[in-house]
């Protein structure tokens, strides 16, 4: 068994990366992992992921409560957000918070990660919802973000940044990556014309090739948000997993539409 000293250095590479990557700055985004029912290792607030060593990082109990902190430091006010997900998903053993930009982009645009556009992310990911804004620090994100939990492993969180969890913090790492790379090669496809979407069908075996690996965590391959409702699965809802998502994703690309139309005006000249 691990000893909480390497999970704490863990926890500090991981900082490290999220901020070397560019999804948080200055002293944004937060980490936990799962030690027992009852004790919980936290980033403290107030201090940049990217510079983080063991002696930062504090220890709460199952309602947030500080079990141990070194003087100076005391746990992220967004504990409360992890803490709802620690409590409504047994298997979750990690929760990893950041601002990657592409992702927030689309958090802050209203536009959910719906569109099945290659295969990694419709077996890896499965959809990414936007859960609805809600004041930091306060319940109002962990209530947001309870809605989603049973069927996603990543939410986007509106004008905030994106949420993911797993059973490791390596693999809630990887979501995180995974997220912002899906966002990223959604951004940059739609300025090429709009991405060309895979298929209700081709969807659907991928569906049956993750379940065939037996992939851990919730997914539409296995319980999907819209499916229970009768309606077609997640990645072919148009957003439909997020009620203002449709509208919002319209408009989105009548925009685009229009700069991409007036950036080649220009360089045409």
């Amino acid at each position: 068994m691990v000893n909480e000293f390497e999970i704490k250095k863990q926890i500090c590479d991981i900082g490290k990366r999220i901020y070397n990557q560019g999804m948080v700055a200055a002293n944004d985004g937060n980490i936990s992992v799962k030690l027992n029912e009852h004790e919980f290792l936290c980033t403290p607030t107030g201090v940049s992921k990217g510079f983080m060593t063991p002696e930062y990082i504090c220890k709460v109990d199952e309602n947030g409560k500080v079990i141990q902190a070194n003087p100076g430091f005391k746990p992220s006010s967004e504990i409360k957000m992890h803490m709802r997900v620690y409590k409504e998903r047994p298997d979750v053993n990690s929760v990893v918070h950041a601002h990657p930009i592409y992702a927030t982009s689309f958090a802050i645009a209203g536009i959910p990660l719906t569109q099945p556009i290659m295969p990694e992310a419709v077996i890896a990911l499965g959809c990414v919802p936007i859960a609805e804004y809600g004041t930091p620090s306060t319940e109002e994100i962990p209530d947001a973000v309870s809605k989603y939990l049973q069927y996603f492993d990543a939410v986007l969180l509106a004008n905030h940044g994106a949420l993911t969890y797993s059973d490791t913090l390596l693999n809630a790492y990887h979501k995180m990556e995974s997220v912002e790379f899906y966002a990223k090669l959604l951004f940059n496809s739609r300025l090429l014309g709009g991405p060309k979407e895979l298929s209700e069908e081709q969807v659907q075996r991928l569906y049956e090739i993750r379940r065939q690996f037996g992939l851990k965590g919730k997914h539409p391959a296995n319980i999907c948000l819209n499916n229970k409702n009768g309606e077609k699965s997640c990645h072919n809802c148009g957003g439909g997993c997020h009620s203002e998502a449709k509208e919002n994703t319209n408009a989105d690309s009548d925009v685009i539409a229009e700069i991409t139309k007036r950036v080649l005006e220009q360089l045409n000249k």
